[in-house]
């Protein structure tokens, strides 16, 4: 990949090869001090470069979830043959952000992304002047994203960004109904006094669905994203459900949003072939019943048989997303 001068010169900022290898840049932006206290907090933003004989009309900015990073390059490849520049973000304590000593994934507020959330718009925005910015948020990465959104459009600060794609967004605590209402209430109070502790939680089959040393065909870190995943921690975990209070409320993200989510939810302790075919780790109903509190135009897309990360399912549930994401795209002029 050849670093574009004059983009560097416009952004005032370095990129660095990424991890991802040729083609993969990418630029750490510190943050300050933690409000958690743990010390000194960075985000890494990862660029995926223009290459030759490819147009940029419009640029993506994508958001991970919990135990997760960017590495989906096929995701980016996909959106950079429609004409878009595609950045990923690690937010603060995730993946390549995270450093010594921190707790994996934790805020004690999800408005703290907005730090990183902001700056990456702006330095995308100051790369591709002029041109539309598709935000594409997976997971807890689904629920960060609209609350961002929606603030800024109560801020007036919502352009240059003009369509969201979530993909199986976390939009409400699942389990049983006690789960929503005791068990929150027990974690509101615990992260007042010992917003670290972890949670003992039953262990699912999601990460092995997803590796090449088990059904998957991804390659990715397990150091960054483990295949049992991060523990969950009582301040974090109330963070969210916070979020999904606010979401619940409804929020207007103000521009057109695409929910892609399975078409089943299926639970497990043990893997079996129904592991490959469903959303292991959230309720599909739940995405149905919220998606509405998105505000604006909300397109909800189930897709057959896939998995929780819809872009990392088998074959053909996977093309079927990009298909209803490319459909998408060009129903709203965001696709060259």
């Amino acid at each position: 990949m050849s670093t574009d001068s004059a983009d560097a010169t416009a952004t005032g900022v370095t990129w660095t090869p990424d991890l991802l290898g040729e083609g993969y840049e990418q630029h750490v932006m510190d943050l300050g001090e933690d409000p958690d206290g743990e010390g000194e907090v960075a985000a890494v933003l990862v660029r995926r470069g223009v290459r030759e004989g490819e147009s940029v009309r419009g640029a993506t900015l994508y958001v991970h979830g919990f135990s997760d990073y960017f590495f989906q390059t096929e995701l980016a490849d996909f959106f950079a043959e429609r004409g878009q520049a595609f950045y990923g973000l690690d937010l603060r304590k995730c993946g390549r952000a995270r450093r010594e000593g921190q707790t994996a994934h934790f805020v004690s507020d999800l408005a703290q992304y907005d730090a990183e959330l902001d700056r990456s718009l702006e330095l995308v925005a100051a790369a591709h002047p002029g041109v539309p910015v598709t935000v594409v948020a997976h997971s807890t990465g689904g629920l960060i994203a609209p609350l961002w959104l929606d603030r800024r459009r109560r801020a007036g600060r919502l352009a240059p960004i003009a369509g969201l794609v979530l993909n199986s967004p976390w939009l409400d605590l699942q389990g049983k109904p006690v789960m929503r209402g005791p068990v929150t209430w027990a974690v509101r109070a615990l992260s007042r006094v010992r917003p670290l502790r972890a949670l003992d939680l039953p262990e699912g089959t999601y990460g092995e669905t997803l590796h090449v040393s088990g059904t998957g065909e991804w390659e990715f870190d397990t150091v960054m994203k483990p295949l049992e995943g991060f523990p969950v921690t009582v301040g974090w975990l109330n963070a969210v459900r916070r979020g999904h209070a606010r979401l619940h409320r409804g929020l207007d993200v103000g521009v057109p949003s695409l929910v892609l989510r399975s078409d089943k939810t299926y639970y497990s302790s043990r893997y079996s072939e129904r592991s490959d075919r469903a959303d292991t780790v959230l309720d599909v109903r739940q995405i149905a019943r919220w998606s509405g509190c998105l505000g604006s135009e909300t397109t909800v897309v189930p897709v057959v048989d896939a998995r929780h990360d819809v872009f990392l399912s088998l074959a053909e549930p996977r093309a079927a997303a990009y298909a209803a994401v490319d459909a998408w795209l060009r129903t709203h002029d965001l696709a060259g």
